[in-house]
């Protein structure tokens, strides 16, 4: 499945806050299918999106 990525947030940041978790439930609470997953290559959280239109398999 193909995504799009909406906004990233450092793994780094301080005990107890979660920005990308914040930011994710924001864009559900508008109606937007926002999910966080980690990219372990640039330790780094992303807020990530189906890819909108058809997919090619």
């Amino acid at each position: 499945m193909r995504r799009t990525v909406l906004e990233r947030f450092p793994a780094g940041g301080p005990r107890g806050s979660r920005p990308a978790e914040e930011f994710a439930r924001a864009r559900r609470d508008e109606g937007v299918p926002a999910e966080v997953v980690m990219d372990l290559d640039t330790d780094a959280f992303l807020v990530v999106i189906p890819k909108q239109g058809s997919e090619s398999r």
